[in-house]
């Protein structure tokens, strides 16, 4: 009891003057930015603005229901689908090599001394240069190019996506394989075995649920970047809204946007289905 009674206080954080310091640096770099971008968001509530928010928010109610508006939602939101989805696998059949050729986990110079160290370092840095040149150029601006070559319709946001995402899923790929137990595909290596094989039987299953997670979020982010795409005239749900918006018709623009909510929770569960059976 008396040692309860007259135990030392907890001692004083040490990296409490650390974090502070921190907090202040990261305040001091974020005003300036926030005055760059011209963040007022008290401006929000000024009696003007929020007479004009209700007013335009009001006429998306009711939503859209009449038939031949429903036929049109139906196919936009088909294109939609496709387009994504279809950008989605260019996209995946870009990224894996791009992945595969990354991933340092799979190279065989690594291992001991050899032939080709440097060809494979110089392979490794075309693939993370070819990933950087991909995924720098936003796919609204592909969009507009192929647009400008293809014409109005979907087939300009397939490739618009397949090139932005062939980028980004092919760095994060390899960022998931170095990042999980490469153990067993360095095993594999030693004993002979070739790189495929390596990355199928050693990388692959450990991280097939991280992967495969991450390619049905990209493909739920190209669904929302396919709307996007739709007011520079690559169709789907996008270019619907933009016409609805046009003619500052709320209800239809309300529906619209139910859906688009629809596909993101349709992403969700197919994501949580697709862990589940990975698992």
């Amino acid at each position: 009891m008396t040692a309860a009674l007259t135990a030392s206080p907890p001692s004083r954080d040490p990296r409490a003057r650390g974090r502070a310091t921190g907090l202040v640096i990261a305040l001091l770099i974020l005003w300036p930015m926030l005055q760059l971008a011209q963040f007022r968001p008290l401006a929000l509530f000024e009696a003007g603005n929020l007479h004009a928010m209700g007013y335009f928010l009001s006429a998306f109610l009711p939503p859209a229901t009449s038939g031949e508006f429903l036929a049109l939602l139906l196919r936009a939101t088909l294109e939609t689908l496709a387009m994504a989805t279809a950008g989605i696998a260019l996209a995946f059949v870009l990224a894996a090599p791009l992945a595969f050729v990354m991933t340092q986990a799979l190279s065989v110079s690594r291992i001991g001394p050899g032939r080709g160290r440097w060809h494979g370092q110089v392979l490794r840095a075309l693939a993370r240069a070819a990933t950087l040149v991909l995924r720098a150029i936003p796919e609204v601006v592909w969009a507009l190019i192929f647009v400008r070559a293809l014409g109005l319709g979907p087939a300009a946001g397939v490739l618009a996506l397949a090139i932005t995402y062939g980028g980004m899923l092919g760095k994060v790929y390899a960022e998931i394989l170095e990042s999980g137990d490469t153990r067993p595909a360095r095993a594999l290596l030693e004993a002979g075995s070739g790189r495929l094989q390596a990355l199928c039987y050693g990388l692959v299953p450990g991280a097939a649920q991280e992967l495969a997670s991450y390619t049905v979020y990209r493909w739920e982010c190209a669904v929302r970047a396919s709307v996007v795409m739709g007011f520079v005239g690559a169709g789907g749900l996008g270019q619907l809204m933009d016409q609805s918006m046009k003619m500052l018709d709320g209800g239809e623009a309300s529906t619209i946007l139910l859906t688009f909510l629809l596909l993101v929770l349709l992403a969700d569960a197919l994501s949580a289905a697709l862990r589940r059976l990975l698992a």
